[in-house]
């Protein structure tokens, strides 16, 4: 009995000392990994899907990453973080990008998300709005930006209209209940894969004007950017992220079900998502997010060339920038 009981004791000092080492080498795992993060432009949605399949799926751990991601109180401040280096990276816009390099705020932009326009015109079906010049005379609802108000000139004067006869109407970011409520005939700003989407689900029927049928250049809608110092800093560190992200991006366009069942797990609180939505969301987005023969988040100088030129002629930015400095192909 005596002996039973001092070797129950060794049993039990050697599972204590195992678990101590266990603990340590947890310990020292967790410090091997460099830590990198990154700001949402919004809360988690499917667009996101990719960055949060490949933090659970341990892709950022298996390239020696602990990454971080963080959502925003406001949307401009991704990229005013990213700037000032208190987030190493950011989901921002191409627009808002060439925007703030105009005005000598140092960001470049390391990868492509969605690679093609997500921004429309959008309104309902029975407003008998057929092209941009039938805007005039109408209310177009539009969120605070310069941006926004350039889109819609341009594509009426396109459109051989009158954009002095439009009556812009800023709501903020009420796009979706504006146009619901009727209190504008059109919205710009507001994204075939969310805002249209929950319309219709509200049984709503949306039209919409595509800004490259009427001379706005197609952009990539969102991009992944960095302080050009962090860059600097941490060039290593943000290519083994995005090739987390591509693996994590591959996943979900073979198994779409399951990689929102990964996002719906981040599910922000403040934010709850609706599965319908999501799911009819990133259908819409899986095919912009790449084009065929491009690989995924590459950069494209003329893309880069067109958006930074519409941005000077419109008048949005007085400088008229060099779109190559702008952006670097990881």
């Amino acid at each position: 009995m005596k002996k039973l009981y001092v070797w129950t004791l060794l049993l039990a000092s050697f599972a204590m000392i195992m678990a101590g080492c266990s603990d340590k080498d947890s310990e020292q795992g967790t410090k091997d990994l460099e830590e990198i993060s990154i700001m949402l432009d919004w809360y988690p949605n499917a667009v996101h899907s990719a960055i949060y399949v490949a933090k659970e799926k341990g892709y950022f751990e298996d390239a020696g990453l602990d990454v971080e991601i963080k959502m925003p109180a406001d949307t401009n401040d991704p990229l005013k973080l990213a700037a000032t280096g208190k987030v190493d990276l950011a989901i921002s816009y191409q627009s808002q990008l060439l925007v703030s390099r105009a005005e000598d705020i140092p960001v470049v932009s390391v990868a492509a998300l969605v690679r093609h326009s997500l921004d429309a015109i959008m309104y309902k079906e029975e407003s008998g709005i057929q092209s941009p010049k039938d805007l005039e005379g109408k209310r177009v609802g539009y969120p605070s930006t310069t941006v926004s108000e350039a889109i819609v000139a341009s594509m009426v004067a396109n459109d051989g209209g009158d954009a002095q006869q439009v009556k812009m109407t800023d709501v903020g970011w009420d796009l979706m209940p504006s146009l619901a409520t009727n209190q504008v005939d059109a919205v710009v700003g507001a994204y075939i894969n969310h805002e249209m989407v929950l319309l219709e689900k509200e049984g709503y029927n949306i039209d919409l004007l595509k800004l490259d049928d009427y001379g706005v250049p197609n952009s990539y809608e969102l991009v992944v950017v960095a302080g050009e110092e962090t860059f600097e800093k941490k060039k290593e560190q943000i290519t083994k992220f995005w090739q987390a992200v591509t693996k994590g991006h591959e996943d979900v366009k073979k198994d779409p079900a399951a990689g929102l069942e990964v996002l719906f797990n981040h599910e922000n609180e403040s934010f709850p998502l609706d599965m319908d939505v999501e799911k009819e969301s990133l259908n819409i987005l899986l095919p912009l997010m790449e084009d065929e023969g491009v690989k995924f988040g590459h950069q494209e100088q003329e893309a880069w060339d067109k958006t930074a030129n519409w941005l000077y002629e419109s008048g949005v930015i007085k400088v008229n920038l060099d779109a190559s400095e702008a952006f670097v192909n990881l």
